[in-house]
């Protein structure tokens, strides 16, 4: 390995290492709420709706939430720890040290998409012992799953550069995105809603996400898949680009 792998590799296990001494907030909690999401509108609201589209309610449902667990823990994890480490002055130190801002930004990047990913398998295999989940398109499933996870991981590192208190993480998580998640179809199909419901929804970013995921899973998309791609690899690198100036200038980052 080279220098340079070395220390991103030890940046990356540093990042993993922190939620890991935590899992029982940072693995366990999310996993136990996705699953009484699961309980509750599969098994609860799942026998009265029947089916949506031809698929069993539950089933329906299984896709969104596994996005929603990696996307909300990939964001928390990158946010809250970028503003720790400012906090205890130790972004400074590894602003200074060797690590290039590539590496740093590569680093928190796969730590919060390391977390998210193992929630979002945990929450697959729970899934898979409850009710039978295809997944009928692989080759968008992998990809969207990837781009969703890097996305968040990059949304997640830029609110942690841009917060001055945790109070600025909290209001981004809690009235910004996981309104942006439950409007954007993870309980229902847009096509269901009355105008100008179903119009509006159409302008949630997320809206698209979710149905990549769908359709790699369940096969049903209510969005073009190519264009939804195309959308999410661009503004994913757009995001990236934007952190890395960030951490090369140390905006916000620096005393």
């Amino acid at each position: 390995m080279s220098a340079a792998q070395i220390r991103l590799f030890t940046l990356w296990r540093r990042e993993v290492s922190r939620f890991m001494k935590i899992k029982k907030q940072t693995i366990g909690a999310p996993l136990l709420e996705t699953f009484l999401y699961i309980s509750v509108f599969g098994a609860a609201l799942g026998s009265r709706v029947g089916e949506l589209h031809g698929i069993d309610y539950v089933v329906f449902v299984i896709p969104g939430l596994i996005m929603m667990a990696w996307s909300i823990n990939a964001f928390t994890n990158n946010s809250s720890s970028i503003l720790q480490q400012k906090f205890q002055g130790a972004i400074q130190d590894q602003l200074s040290s060797p690590a290039s801002p590539l590496e740093l930004l590569l680093a928190f990047s796969l730590g919060g998409f390391m977390r998210g990913l193992i929630v979002s398998v945990l929450t697959f295999v729970a899934a898979s012992f409850l009710v039978d989940l295809p997944v009928d398109h692989v080759l968008v499933l992998i990809p969207a799953l990837f781009l969703v996870g890097f996305f968040f991981s990059q949304l997640g590192v830029l609110i942690g550069v841009r917060a001055e208190q945790f109070d600025d993480v909290s209001f981004a998580q809690t009235f910004v995105l996981q309104p942006l998640i439950f409007l954007g179809g993870v309980f229902y199909s847009a096509e269901l809603l009355p105008q100008p419901f179903e119009t509006l929804t159409h302008f949630n970013p997320i809206y698209y996400m979710i149905n990549l995921v769908r359709y790699g899973f369940v096969g049903y998309t209510e969005a073009s898949i190519p264009l939804s791609l195309l959308a999410l690899t661009l503004a994913t690198a757009a995001l990236f680009a934007v952190n890395l100036r960030l951490f090369a200038r140390g905006y916000k980052l620096r005393a």
